[in-house]
């Protein structure tokens, strides 16, 4: 699987052969920064390019995974599946990113080596680029994981630092003397775990951090504080300072909206209760308001329904943007058809 993938990061060979009339080229940033470049039909849609480049990386379980583009200086912007890419892109390379969107709450149950192994790489660009944080003790215990799946038992390794930042283990502002001892300690007790173990244990610490896979947006609160809005498989979280103040579970919400800059959730009385309660938050800018909406509600649509739906539009009301949603399949219809999968004997 590695050597595959330094083979696609480095081979030039799409660049010699001649292109097919009608076709564009799209370069393609992977989990570890390294490139492909891919050439796609000028038609395509978002889905058939994300296919192109699953079936280049031999994965199977492709609809955790989703392109980034950089769009007015953001540079995390869903690629619309259903969308052409000839509307969303102008000028080539088309440049976009693959990228984790649907993080899986219990990576035990992936089927895949390969999709186990793009979802622990993007863990580790998530903690490098520090949208993902924990204690020293952890940052150890996720470091010695990495290295015990990319270079095998503890054997002379003198260099622990160079180790760690060769395979983006660890962030280089959090690596001290202390925390290399520590990851030197708990490495030698990896004796013998499989490069897949050692990745299935590196996701299933990672799992219980507080921001696995979540996306963060700044927001104002009702008082006019500074919060972020994270959403990810469980719900939506309030974070004040990088604290933790309010988690709202996916089956407490009853309807998620947005007016202009104004984003709501409604949430199902409590039991003692007789009327829902109403939480708005106020963003930047309309654009953003819609792009924390269309997260919560593919994140809803992903990890709570039982197959992908339509948003429609109110009768009577205002059309609040796009109700075009990059979710092709649910993460229940995803467990059904594994499910029904026969094993080899």
């Amino acid at each position: 699987m590695r050597e595959s993938l330094r083979r696609l990061a480095s081979d030039d060979g799409m660049e010699r052969r001649g292109r097919i009339a009608g076709t564009r080229r799209v370069r393609v940033e992977l989990m570890l920064a390294e490139h492909i470049t891919i050439d796609v039909d000028r038609k395509a849609r978002g889905s058939d390019l994300l296919d192109k480049i699953c079936d280049s990386l031999d994965l199977v379980e492709r609809d955790y995974f989703g392109l980034l583009y950089t769009q007015r200086g953001d540079p995390r912007v869903w690629v619309d599946l259903n969308r052409r890419l000839s509307k969303t892109f102008k000028n080539e390379p088309w440049d976009v990113r693959f990228a984790v969107k649907f993080y899986p709450p219990e990576p035990s149950e992936l089927k895949d080596d390969a999709t186990r192994y793009q979802i622990a790489l993007a863990v580790r660009r998530d903690l490098m680029e520090g949208r993902l944080t924990c204690s020293q003790i952890t940052y150890a215990l996720l470091s010695s994981y990495v290295l015990q799946a990319e270079l095998g038992d503890r054997g002379d390794c003198s260099d622990i630092c160079a180790a760690l930042h060769q395979h983006c283990a660890a962030p280089l502002n959090v690596i001290t003397p202390e925390l290399e001892a520590n990851i030197d300690e708990l490495y030698r007790k990896h004796k013998g775990q499989s490069p897949a173990e050692a990745e299935l244990n590196y996701l299933e610490t990672a799992k219980r951090l507080a921001q696995y896979g979540a996306e963060l947006h700044a927001a104002l609160d009702c008082n006019a504080v500074p919060i972020a809005l994270a959403v990810c498989h469980a719900g939506v979280a309030v974070y004040r300072d990088g604290l933790p103040m309010n988690r709202f579970p996916w089956a407490k919400i009853t309807k998620i909206s947005y007016n202009k800059r104004q984003f709501t959730l409604r949430l199902r009385a409590a039991d003692f209760e007789e009327f829902e309660t109403l939480l708005s938050f106020r963003l930047a800018s309309t654009s953003a308001c819609k792009k924390l909406w269309r997260c919560s509600v593919e994140h809803h649509m992903f990890f709570r329904r039982e197959y992908p739906v339509t948003v429609e539009r109110i009768p009577g009301f205002a059309r609040l943007g796009s109700r075009r949603l990059s979710c092709r399949r649910t993460l229940r219809q995803m467990r059904a058809e594994s499910d029904n999968t026969p094993t080899a004997a």
